[in-house]
């Protein structure tokens, strides 16, 4: 039987994703040869710190003003969105990109699962915005996407860089 897991849990699992990509990209910083990829590498795992930042206030908030035990049934589409993405289980996160890497992947392969993964969590993201009621923590996810877009289309960047 699944589980409709709260916005709490929601949050924590998109505290997850950006706390993981942030890991991912100076571990994936560490292994770069090429200064530029390397720096922009750096930069991506600082902007998911502060997106981990936005996430946890957001969590805070609700938990202060005892909201989101229950958004989830409001809006039934969006709900049913996130829980076919985390299989209705709080506990079911989104992959971690640096589970499975054995070490020896290319630079390449390194920059498609980067891409891979925010496009996973942009859909995860898209899914959230349409649960928060406020037009503020609207706002705020919809800044977080639009910086997932962009480090898209930076690790594409880097990509074409090694030939």
């Amino acid at each position: 039987m699944n589980v409709t897991p709260g916005i709490s849990e929601i949050l924590e699992i998109a505290k997850d994703i950006e706390s993981n990509g942030a890991r991912f990209y100076r571990q994936a910083a560490e292994n770069a040869s090429n200064n530029q990829i390397k720096q922009a590498l750096l930069e991506l795992a600082a902007m998911e710190d502060g997106h981990l930042d936005i996430f946890e206030q957001m969590k805070k908030e609700f938990a202060r003003q005892k909201k989101g035990h229950n958004l989830l049934v409001h809006n039934n589409e969006a709900a049913a969105y996130l829980q076919t993405i985390t299989d209705g289980s709080a506990s079911a996160h989104i992959k971690n990109p640096i589970e499975g890497l054995t070490g020896n992947e290319t630079m390449k392969e390194i920059l498609e699962l980067a891409i891979e993964t925010e496009k996973n969590s942009l859909l995860f993201y898209i899914g959230l915005k349409e649960l928060v009621p406020n037009t503020a923590n609207k706002d705020q996810i919809e800044t977080i996407i639009k910086e997932e877009l962009s480090h898209v289309v930076a690790l594409n960047l880097n990509l074409t860089l090694l030939g």
